[in-house]
């Protein structure tokens, strides 16, 4: 059976609290995530002073502020992601978070997580894909904002440096994404073009899409998630809340379940039915032992403990092996 990993993006949804970070955690281990996904950056390292905020972090928070000053107000130090990642450890569920700056790669590189995320806005930030791929962990490359052709180029120096295994995630990098604009097919394109695991990174409201997705052939899935999306911040209103959450990662285990393997046989459950819904050749009317077998003395009829309707051309013109009566099983030497 394929396992989807599910990664439940926080990003920077504890607004830069710390015990809003481990709820978090929390929630994201009672919905059955597989990792909970922090964002790990030094604001002035991020972007200038003069970095104007998205469209759509203005209208989530009201504000017309700096980029700059947004993330100030967002940042977690270093020393308190070691408390998350150790806490992920007590709660047994994974750590991962997204590296936005060297310093950042340098310091998450201490830590032992099992796959670097690379987010859509550093795909075409050579030097920063030179770094990471130097530490030849294996790589979830989110691809919103990109073309096949900024995509291949990130995927050859990833691995002209030495990066390790290479997974792509499709996105459309808008918070929320309209549903006209999410193209789940072009997932299965990464697949078909890169032959490389392939994802969905979500941002639409909802849980529908990723569980679409996870229904199509994602080996990843990540979604952003948040303890209210009343809350202040930029990814509040584009995040599910906990039982939103919850319900997806059901939903995408469900799928898991009923994909099952590309072989087609009855199921164990629906074996016992065969002989239930199937039919036999029985006789239409009391047949006569040596009478001629005919579309006159036979016809099909539940139960399929008999002999298979599929024979019935080479029943056709045999005589009968001894009398059976109306409805009765035909039997044959």
């Amino acid at each position: 059976m394929r396992s989807v990993m599910v990664i439940a993006e926080a990003g920077i949804n504890h607004n830069g609290d710390m015990d809003t970070a481990k709820r978090m955690i929390d929630e994201a281990c009672n919905a059955g995530a597989d990792y909970v996904k922090f964002q790990t950056f030094v604001p002035e390292k991020l972007v200038s002073r003069y970095a104007k905020m998205a469209d759509y972090q203005k209208a989530a928070t009201g504000k017309t502020t700096t980029q700059l000053q947004m993330l100030r107000d967002l940042a977690l130090e270093n020393h308190e992601f070691c408390s998350l990642y150790e806490y992920c450890r007590k709660c047994k569920i994974g750590f991962l978070s997204t590296p936005f700056d060297f310093e950042s790669i340098d310091f998450l590189s201490s830590l032992p997580m099992d796959y670097w995320k690379i987010p859509s806005g550093e795909i075409t930030n050579l030097p920063y894909l030179i770094k990471i791929a130097e530490t030849h962990k294996p790589i979830i490359l989110s691809t919103g904002m990109s073309t096949f052709a900024e995509v291949e180029e990130a995927v050859e120096q990833l691995q002209k440096y030495g990066a390790g295994r290479i997974s792509l995630l499709h996105c459309t990098t808008e918070y929320p994404a309209p549903y006209s604009e999410v193209n789940l097919n072009a997932m299965t394109a990464l697949k078909n073009k890169f032959r490389l695991p392939v994802g969905y990174s979500d941002h639409t409201e909802g849980i529908e899409v990723p569980i679409a997705a996870a229904a199509i052939g994602a080996d990843i899935i990540e979604k952003h998630f948040t303890l209210d999306r009343s809350m202040e911040g930029p990814d509040h209103k584009a995040s599910l809340e906990p039982d939103e959450l919850k319900q997806m990662v059901q939903a995408i285990r469900n799928i898991e379940k009923a994909l099952g393997d590309s072989e087609k046989k009855p199921s164990i459950s629906e074996s016992k039915n065969i002989i239930v819904a199937r039919k036999s050749i029985i006789a239409r009317r009391h047949i006569e032992k040596g009478e001629i077998l005919t579309d006159e003395n036979l016809t099909t009829k539940r139960p399929g403990s008999g002999i298979s309707p599929m024979k019935w051309f080479d029943l056709l013109g045999t005589r009968a092996i001894r009398d059976f009566e109306e409805d009765e099983l035909i039997e044959v030497k």
